[in-house]
């Protein structure tokens, strides 16, 4: 499978059995290998993560990514980033479900709350999650705790 005439830089493979109900999944290099379960809070047994928390970490991982490489072209040391997650699962009228998300980013050697928002906005930008969601899913930003508009 081909993801456009654009050269592809990178390619993840996983191979799921069982869905979200009682699945097993696995990437293809053996790195990472879940059961998924339905969580407590939509009737499920627990005991597994689930493709919301999956989602919360790649995200965040990503966004990170993508603040340190904004960071290093403008020159910013911002080593002690962290960013907390979520992804909220929400029913919609026709029976469908749709997601939101959440990312509260900290960075503590950034004291200026306008650059901070400024490196978020910036990193909103560069993120493959954030250009894959983009105008089709919300997603709330913050930096140091105040709210980043993102220009889209």
């Amino acid at each position: 499978m081909e993801a456009s005439a654009e050269r592809v830089i990178y390619t993840a493979a996983a191979h799921v059995t069982g869905g979200r109900q009682n699945g097993h999944g696995r990437t293809e290099d053996g790195q990472l290998e879940v059961d998924l379960r339905m969580p407590t809070e939509l009737g499920g047994e627990g005991g597994g993560t689930n493709p919301e928390e999956l989602f919360a970490v790649g995200f965040a991982a990503c966004f990170e990514s993508a603040m340190g490489a904004v960071a290093r072209r403008q020159r910013l040391e911002v080593d002690d980033v962290a960013i907390d997650s979520k992804v909220m699962l929400i029913p919609t009228e026709n029976r469908a479900f749709k997601l939101a998300v959440e990312l509260d980013v900290s960075l503590p050697s950034i004291d200026d709350d306008e650059r901070a928002v400024e490196l978020v906005r910036a990193a909103h930008g560069v993120c493959p999650y954030s250009n894959a969601t983009r105008g089709n899913i919300e997603v709330k930003l913050t930096a140091n705790g105040a709210p980043v508009s993102a220009t889209d």
